[in-house]
């Protein structure tokens, strides 16, 4: 158990639960679904699998404080800010430089702090084997979400034979990975049986990654390893501070996943949510008769399948249909359901504009 280690992407906006996510306060901060904020929960997940020491969490530098904050079961210097976002790959780059740095033999997982999950037990099981899997073969494992519907807002794995059954899971050979599928696509996806949700979770050992980062990115392993040298001396921030300027900003999807030959995807079959955007609530909530999902303070007459939070405050919504209504921090969002996605083009249009500093 000493060599399993957990490296938490938290760097994430959360743009499109805005108003109530803000730069300042995003979505892996917030108690979005269930009682504690999203990057709780993810630690919450991996008691009994890899102990608090083990766990470290790359966020972004204006978030540190408020992560620690959110996570006080962690040590405080296992949080630590990227001076700017990178993109993914960087973020692995730097989690496996921390476990290399405590450990050269070490086997993690890299995960995300922003996703919902059930069946805890089989998720554990998944981790829990796809650790055994990586810390003995040269590889690196993927979880795969056996689809429940024809989404098409998830990319796909394509899996093939089967490699091993470990802890009751089923692992696969991963063949390709393939961009967010038009609808009709999803559905073939959906009937072939072969074809899984790409979670964004991975799990490798210290030497898997960087054999294939040398082999398919090679200015990622120049990171990892400048990045090793100052974990080695406690002083990983700075290392990122020196580092991150002149990086290309690069997904380990692109980087790694979509190159690399020797990948295993595990089955996952336990309940998962990326909660990406306001409609992904309705899943998690009881709806009202005339199906509403109502967060906090809120009343309907003659309203129906709406969404509707309101924030220390009565909001209250009367014969409309399908819209996302919240109501927090000073800021009224009103929006069709379907058009949830364009939340995050009016952040980004007020950032323009400027003068709402404060509320993005």
């Amino acid at each position: 158990m000493s060599n399993k280690y957990a490296v938490i992407m938290a760097g994430g906006k959360g743009e499109r639960f805005w108003p109530l996510s803000t730069s300042k306060h995003p979505k892996q901060l917030l108690a979005l679904v269930g009682e504690k904020p999203l990057i709780a929960q993810a630690v919450d997940r991996l008691e009994g699998l890899v102990p608090p020491e083990n766990i470290f969490v790359v966020t972004n530098a204006e978030l540190v404080e408020a992560t620690r904050a959110a996570v006080p079961l962690l040590p405080p210097e296992n949080i630590a800010g990227e001076p700017f976002g990178r993109d993914t790959a960087a973020a692995v780059a730097c989690g496996g430089a921390w476990v290399k740095a405590k450990d050269a033999n070490g086997v993690f997982a890299v995960l995300t702090a922003d996703q919902v999950m059930g069946d805890l037990d089989v998720f554990s099981a998944t981790l829990k084997g796809g650790m055994d899997l990586a810390e003995q073969n040269d590889i690196l494992v993927t979880i795969g979400i056996d689809p429940t519907f024809p989404s098409t807002g998830f990319g796909y794995i394509e899996s093939g034979d089967t490699f091993a059954s470990q802890e009751g899971i089923e692992f696969r050979r991963a063949i390709r990975f393939v961009e967010k599928p038009d609808e009709m696509t999803a559905t073939e996806y959906l009937s072939s049986n072969t074809f899984y949700w790409n979670s964004g979770m991975f799990i490798w050992s210290v030497q898997a990654l960087e054999k294939s980062f040398g082999a398919h990115c090679p200015e990622m392993l120049e990171l990892m390893e400048a990045l090793t040298a100052y974990a080695m001396d406690g002083k990983i921030i700075e290392g990122m501070d020196a580092t991150y300027p002149n990086l290309e900003k690069i997904s380990i999807d692109y980087a790694l996943m979509e190159k690399a030959d020797n990948i295993v995807m595990a089955c996952g079959t336990f309940a998962w949510d990326d909660v990406g955007s306001w409609p992904a609530l309705e899943s998690h909530f009881p709806q009202d008769e005339l199906g509403n999902t109502k967060i906090g303070q809120v009343e309907t007459l003659n309203a129906d399948g709406n969404i509707i939070l309101s924030k220390d405050r009565l909001t209250a919504v009367i014969g409309v249909k399908d819209l996302i209504v919240v109501q927090a921090d000073g800021v009224t969002l009103v929006c069709p359901k379907d058009r949830a996605q364009d939340i995050k083009q009016m952040v980004v249009s007020l950032r323009e504009k400027g003068g709402f500093d404060e509320l993005l």
